[in-house]
């Protein structure tokens, strides 16, 4: 089955009402600062059974569209400098566009493919337009659609997104009623540059791996798979008591993905050199602060965690360091960035270039979870999704999780260079615990 776009209008949708003087211009934390200029992409697909007039549906998603963005009015802004967002009402683009008719909805959802689900995206990824937010109508000849949303990843981590996605389908169900304040969805609060002020020089440039040059494929755990893995990594706390916290499933799934991509690629590095892993998990800071910032909070407010290995560890010894990079994301460190200082980053480059001037080889591992985000609430007033989904990734030795719709699975989209796939796909343990058609290229 091939998939074919045809984007058939375009249009910029502007704020409901105009931005008062007083909030002209916005200010990008230092964390907006140094995260990499790409969209983070997410892609709602709907059956929309029954009778809908997508006239209607493309009316309602635009003026619901513009409501939002009188909230989240930022979006509708333009950068002017790397600490400066003018927000100008200039508006989000918007598109519609139509999918060849030999390819229904059922299709792109029983074989998603992430190249072909960037085509149901109104940007390309790994590169930044004028337009903070992009939305794109997908319309299926033979019924439903497919909402493509980008949100630039200089103004929103993922949860970010996620809370402007509830909003927008809150107000498109009309849960934005004037005068029914029990019902007005939650506001966005733009504190992020008063907690991480921005700095003249960020130090860094998170963008600089940025690449197209990375093999995307989506694979598919299913609750039982991963109910194994962590049963499996729970026999390594024999012995050390009955009081702990059991592994979690993006611990048990990270564990996992890490332990079978260094037995695929181990054939990369020589055997003489000394071999250092690194796994990096993105960690949302609002409940890390004392007291918690609000889930409102809106912008990049995530940092990441770091944990280091030889490579022979067993997986109850990779949950256990993965947990303590966790909990080394405390207020002491918290405190450090809000300085402009990362003293865990700082540290890992050190690492790096230590390693390196002894002659050993680095290898990276980066995963970031979407798991437990409401992304099956959005219901714009049609029903919830059918399918969320993400696309290609913009980075290699990355790993992105959503929920799966129904029961307790994972999706893992994972991002490599192409030889390095080939090892993994290739790799009977990783195979025997994906879940059958759950590998997508």
């Amino acid at each position: 089955m091939k998939v074919e776009v045809e984007v058939i209008s375009n249009e910029i949708i502007k704020p409901s009402s105009p931005t008062p003087d007083h909030l002209r211009h916005y200010q990008l934390s230092f964390l907006d600062q140094t995260s990499p200029k790409h969209y983070n992409p997410l892609v709602f697909f709907y059956d929309l059974n029954g009778d809908h007039n997508i006239t209607d549906i493309s009316n309602k998603i635009k003026k619901s569209l513009s409501e939002v963005l009188t909230l989240f009015y930022p979006l509708a802004g333009r950068v002017k400098t790397d600490q400066l967002v003018d927000c100008s009402d200039e508006g989000a683009s918007y598109s519609v566009a139509r999918v060849n008719s030999t390819c229904q909805l059922s299709d792109v959802i029983k074989n998603p493919l992430p190249t072909d689900l960037c085509k149901f995206l109104p940007f390309e990824l790994h590169q930044l337009t004028e337009f903070p937010l992009g939305v794109q109508l997908n319309i299926f000849e033979g019924g439903g659609i497919a909402i493509g949303l980008c949100i630039s990843h200089q103004f929103a981590d993922a949860l970010s997104c996620i809370m402007f996605v509830g909003t927008w389908v809150a107000i498109s169900r009309g849960e934005a009623a004037d005068g029914d304040h029990d019902r007005k969805p939650d506001r966005p609060e733009f504190v992020a540059a008063t907690i991480f002020p921005p700095k003249d020089d960020p130090g860094y440039d998170a963008s600089a791996s940025i690449t197209t040059d990375v093999k995307t494929k989506r694979f598919v755990f299913d609750a039982s798979a991963i109910e194994a893995i962590r049963s499996q990594y729970e026999e390594g706390r024999v012995g050390l008591g009955g009081h702990h916290k059991r592994t979690s499933r993006v611990e048990a799934l990270s564990a996992f993905i890490w332990s079978r991509f260094v037995a695929a690629t181990r054939d990369e590095l020589s055997p003489e050199l000394e071999k250092v892993y690194t796994v990096i998990h993105a960690v949302n800071l609002r409940p890390r602060f004392d007291p918690p910032l609000s889930e409102h909070s809106f912008g990049n407010i995530s940092r990441c965690s770091f944990a280091t290995f030889s490579g022979e560890e067993d997986g109850f010894e990779v949950v256990r360091r993965i947990r303590e990079g966790f909990k080394e994301v405390n207020m002491d460190y918290l405190r450090k960035v809000q300085e402009g200082k990362d003293s865990q980053f700082d540290l890992i480059v050190e690492n790096a270039q230590s390693v390196r001037m002894r002659g050993g080889q680095l290898s990276t591992l980066v995963f970031t979870s979407l798991c437990r985000f409401p992304l099956y609430d959005a219901d714009f007033g049609w029903g919830e999704p059918t399918w969320v989904s993400s696309a290609s990734l913009c980075f290699n030795n990355l790993v992105a999780f959503l929920d799966a719709k129904t029961g307790n699975g994972i999706e893992a989209y994972i991002g490599l260079k192409d030889e390095q796939m080939a090892k993994l796909e290739a790799d009977e343990d990783f195979l025997r615990t994906v879940s059958p058609l759950g590998a997508q290229s």
